[in-house]
């Protein structure tokens, strides 16, 4: 009898013990939240906003809009960056897509830069107004109004 209660005392303060330590540890951060703190790090004058949902919005001097869209159940893709800017994209719209992509998929700027011209510059008369491609494992699609371009580059889960 004596032993049960022993045993029943030590499990107790067991279970005590790893409620504190559970409840103790730090707070971990979203993976999302991680790669936009690197966007901002990485990236001058880029700042956070807020965050919506799956959807982190960023700011920038070159972009009209900025975002950064995380996984999400349901969803075919495992991060998204979307950039709005101008009809015709400054080189500056250029290098903050490139740049941002390059963090967001750890792929070389090189090979975001060339990707995301391509696609920008391949919107016209011969090709339309809605521009899809692949490139490097990345999926661009561009589109352009009367007023701006959008470019919107995801990577599928499974790759």
């Amino acid at each position: 009898m004596i032993f049960k209660l022993h045993v029943r005392g030590a499990l107790l303060l067991a279970a005590a013990i790893s409620g504190v330590v559970t409840l103790a540890s730090p707070a971990r951060a979203d993976q999302c939240d991680d790669i936009a703190k690197q966007l901002a790090s990485g990236i001058d004058r880029l700042k956070v906003n807020f965050k919506a949902s799956n959807i982190i919005y960023l700011t920038h001097p070159a972009a009209k809009e900025l975002s950064l869209g995380c996984r999400a159940r349901g969803q075919a893709y495992s991060n998204e960056l979307y950039a709005k800017g101008d009809r015709k994209p400054t080189p500056q719209f250029y290098d903050l897509v490139a740049s941002a992509a390059a963090i967001i998929f750890t792929v070389t700027k090189d090979d975001t830069t060339t990707g995301s011209t391509r696609c920008l510059k391949r919107m016209g008369l011969l090709r339309g107004d809605k521009v899809s491609m692949r490139y490097k494992r990345l999926n661009m699609e561009c589109t352009r109004t009367k007023t701006e371009a959008t470019i919107s580059i995801t990577r599928p889960k499974d790759e």
